[in-house]
């Protein structure tokens, strides 16, 4: 029987979704349309579109694979939902992608390096052992694909020696093409001689030699005392010889006398001599200790691979080439360059080569268009994954699922705008209704009044986050939501919302508490760049991604402010820092706080100590002899004996995935009875951990050291949060804003606070409490400087910093470097023509 298009299903059906926050929703999503979920941070959109439509349509799809491949899958847990009818399976592109390895590149990442293996086997120059070169023939290619001792076997025309040329996975740099000296990583490590002498000023019985504080090291003073050097007298005064013998000395055994502080004398017969540079590498070497070894990261520097140069591959394939260009040169190129060097690729080969040769360049292409539209551009096929932003990380992702041209499924994306500039937004919108007209549904949460608006239809939760949020407060065409009294987000997408809040400076007064300059000579794409910024004012860096904004602030200024603070030589690529007024720097981005759930709310913020004190000082604990160490559900006298305290016990069930179960005993309550009878104003400790921040201030009222920092929560927005809310579960503004807790109340004259980002996973609205959260800092006497692609963020500065214009190698440049006025006026920004509207 074949289905009429009136019986197709048009929307999933999700009844009684209690995900988190959500209150039992039910709630109709289009299918074959991209949809936008809206809300305030916290407020249940994430619950929604991950923890009901991807759990459930990625469980489904998974349900229909074998025991055995489902055993070797890691999978989502169930949703809590009743039923979710007509669901495709879904795939979710995450707003924290997973970091990327040491050996991961934008090429591994978007498998361009796979096709360029393949084209550097089959269409490249070889040269043969005499030295003749060899061109690119048809015969080459057929040899290929021999299975036996002729693969890859061909004969030089000059001289008939016969020789292998490699195939494709020798060209890899993580098998057999790795460079043999640094394994592929491009990278080496080595004892960095600056880190070895720390206090100079120092004698070497005071200390100056940093790595004999070292465990089991503290006697070397004594040892090279009995090799006739001085010890009493500081290092910089030592004779050259003498230094020698500590940096370099041989390895020997001396008789020693090491006096105490009690006056005994302690004799060894056999102290064995490690000089400066030994005891790092001898510790290295017997130490499995993971706390002893990233303590010894500080006296190792990354350098680059003195055979490869950096570029991964083994030397011996930079002989084979397309058009004069070896495998390592190709992907040094960017995206951008590399589309317009294959084109160039099939004119140059013999007639009877050019069929196989278009039909390789067409992979290439197909990989490289979508990261074109994605404006990724800039970066080179070569470049590590591990730098790239988390924004450019999930737009690879997006690339690579675009690439596979599926059908029938249900895209989850959350906050894809996320490390995204206003001028790839474009896109992105229309790389997502590509997907629908692929035959594939889209479901984006997002704060972004351009995406928003370029929904086929929203979704907003609300009305606001946590308890209070969780319900569908209005749905409909963006026309409907533009009109919907109840939308938060509507007067965003009219422009109906007051956008600048901030009070920005004058011209006149904007430098006169002083400022903060710098000169980087050359780091990547900055060449020769002289920038200033103003103390205790707001300024915001902005620009593409690849611009040179974290090369700027997070690997020049920040580098540079600490080694002046700790009397070190600046970075090398800083060679000019006026500092007179910064003593400290705070570096606030959104990565998660904690690592798993016994970091809480309470925890972080510091006041589930006061807390403990509190049920610990009352008649009934005093009675039965608790200490405020009963009451932490991390010590085993107060935690429940079936959870050990995280209130939730995990069960893995063979081919079903893992569950996080609430624990059957304290019932997600973390704590074993007795310590729960124990009562204070009428609640438990558990009671309490159960109380979200609002809720919790009057109760703490006559307590300043807890009730204050709870108003701070209040006033940073995170109101909504409970006590005992797990924190690596937030979004990453909230991880932001809670990091910042300790460091309000207090002066910050002479802090530099730099902000990553801020406006990620944050509404509009959001932006506002944010911009309330930087006044505060600001009356406080801080300077703050903030990376950001957020029009709204940008437009309250009291000073832009805009790099461009593009990225990569089209960056790097200062455009602007003046009042929001002079960004959205400026002809060369392209972060300004997307602002000046936005002010109007």
């Amino acid at each position: 029987m074949v289905k009429s298009h009136a019986t197709i299903p048009v929307q999933i059906e999700v009844h009684d979704a209690y995900v988190h926050n959500l209150k039992h929703i039910n709630v109709k999503i289009p299918l074959n349309e991209v949809v936008a979920i809206s809300g305030l941070s916290g407020s249940g959109k994430s619950s929604l579109a991950l923890g009901v439509l991807y759990a459930e349509g990625s469980r489904r799809y998974l349900d229909a694979l074998s025991t055995y491949t489902r055993r070797r899958i890691s999978q989502a847990a169930p949703a809590q939902v009743q039923e979710v009818k007509y669901l495709p399976a879904a795939i979710a592109l995450r707003q924290r992608p997973t970091v990327p390895g040491v050996r991961s590149t934008v090429g591994t990442m978007t498998e361009t390096l796979n096709v360029l293996r393949l084209m550097f086997s089959r269409l490249a120059t070889h040269v043969c052992p005499n030295g003749h070169t060899v061109p690119p023939t048809i015969e080459i290619a057929q040899a290929m694909d021999y299975t036996d001792e002729r693969m890859g076997k061909i004969k030089c025309p000059t001289c008939g020696i016969e020789f292998k040329v490699p195939a494709a996975e020798d060209f890899a740099f993580n098998a057999a093409g790795a460079c043999p000296t640094c394994g592929g990583t491009g990278e080496v490590r080595r004892i960095d001689p600056t880190t070895l002498i720390d206090h100079p000023e120092k004698s070497l019985a005071d200390g100056a030699v940093a790595s004999w504080r070292l465990p089991g090291r503290n006697f070397m003073p004594y040892v090279i005392e009995q090799m006739g050097v001085r010890i009493d007298v500081p290092y910089q005064d030592l004779s050259e010889s003498e230094k020698n013998r500590v940096l370099h000395g041989e390895k020997k055994q001396y008789k020693i006398s090491i006096p105490s502080s009690t006056g005994r004398v302690f004799n060894m017969d056999h102290a064995l001599y490690e000089n400066a540079y030994n005891a790092v590498a001898d510790t290295a070497k017997g130490s499995t200790n993971e706390r002893t070894l990233k303590r010894l990261d500080r006296f190792y520097a990354i350098d680059v691979c003195p055979d490869c140069h950096g570029l991964r591959f083994n030397p011996a394939l930079f002989t084979n080439t397309i058009n004069g260009r070896n495998i390592a040169e190709v992907s040094e190129l960017t995206v951008e360059q590399l589309a317009a060097f294959v084109a160039t690729i099939v004119p140059a080969l013999p007639e009877n080569m050019r069929a196989m040769a278009q039909r390789i360049i067409e992979e290439l292409t197909q990989t490289l268009r979508p990261l074109l539209r994605l404006g990724l551009n800039y970066l080179t096929i070569a470049r590590a994954g591990g730098t790239l932003s988390t924004g450019e990380l999930q737009r690879i992702q997006l690339t690579k699922t675009l690439h596979s041209e599926t059908t029938g499924v249900l895209y989850v994306l959350d906050e894809p705008s996320v490390g995204l500039h206003p001028a790839n937004v474009d896109g992105l919108i229309e790389i997502m209704h590509q997907l629908v007209e692929l035959g594939n549904s889209v479901v984006v949460v997002e704060h972004d009044p351009t995406i928003i608006a370029a929904a086929d239809s929203v979704i907003e939760i609300g009305p606001g986050a946590g308890k209070a949020g969780g319900q569908v407060i209005t749905q409909g065409s963006v026309e409907t939501i533009e009109h919907d009294a109840h939308s938060l987000i509507g007067r965003y997408l009219t422009g109906k919302a007051p956008i600048q809040l901030h009070e920005a400076s004058t011209p006149a007064a904007l430098f006169e508490k002083g400022e903060l300059a710098l000169h980087v000579t050359h780091k990547f794409n900055l060449n020769d760049v002289h920038v200033r910024f103003p103390i205790n004012r707001l300024s915001v860096v902005s620009g593409f991604s690849g611009a040179g904004k974290t090369t700027l602030v997070l690997q020049s200024l920040i580098p540079a402010i600490k080694a002046r603070r700790g009397k070190h030589p600046l970075p090398k690529h800083v060679d000019q820092l006026e500092n007179h007024h910064i003593r400290r720097v705070q570096m606030i981005n959104s990565v998660p706080v904690g690592k798993n759930v016994r970091s809480t709310v309470a925890t972080y913020s510091g006041i589930f100590d006061h807390i403990r004190e509190l049920f610990a000082a009352t008649a009934d604990a005093q009675a039965k002899g608790f200490t405020a160490s009963r009451f932490s559900y991390n010590l085993k006298g107060g935690a429940c004996p079936t959870c050990g305290g995280t209130g939730v016990i995990n069960l893995d069930i063979q081919y079903l995935p893992d569950m996080a179960e609430t624990c059957p005993t304290c019932h997600g309550r973390r704590y074993n009875p007795e310590t729960l009878a124990v009562k204070w104003q009428g609640y438990n400790i558990a009671d309490v951990l159960d109380l979200g921040v609002t809720e919790a201030i009057p109760v703490f009222e006559a307590e300043p050291a807890i009730g204050d920092v709870l108003k701070t929560l209040d006033e940073m927005g995170l109101g909504y949060l409970t006590l005992g809310e797990d924190t690596p579960a937030l979004s990453g503004g909230e991880a932001q804003r809670l990091k910042l807790v300790t460091q309000m109340g207090r002066q910050q004259r002479g802090t530099l606070f730099v902000f990553d980002e801020p406006s990620v996973g944050l509404h509009p609205d959001d932006v506002a409490v944010l911009l309330r959260v930087f006044d505060r800092l600001l009356r406080q006497g801080a300077t703050i400087i903030t990376i950001e692609h957020d029009l709204q963020l940008i437009a309250n500065a009291d000073y832009c910093v805009d790099l461009g214009p593009k990225g990569g190698d089209q960056g790097g440049q200062l455009l602007v470097a003046g009042s929001v006025t002079d960004l959205a006026n400026s002809e060369k920004s392209i972060t300004g023509r997307y602002l000046k509207p936005l002010l109007h």
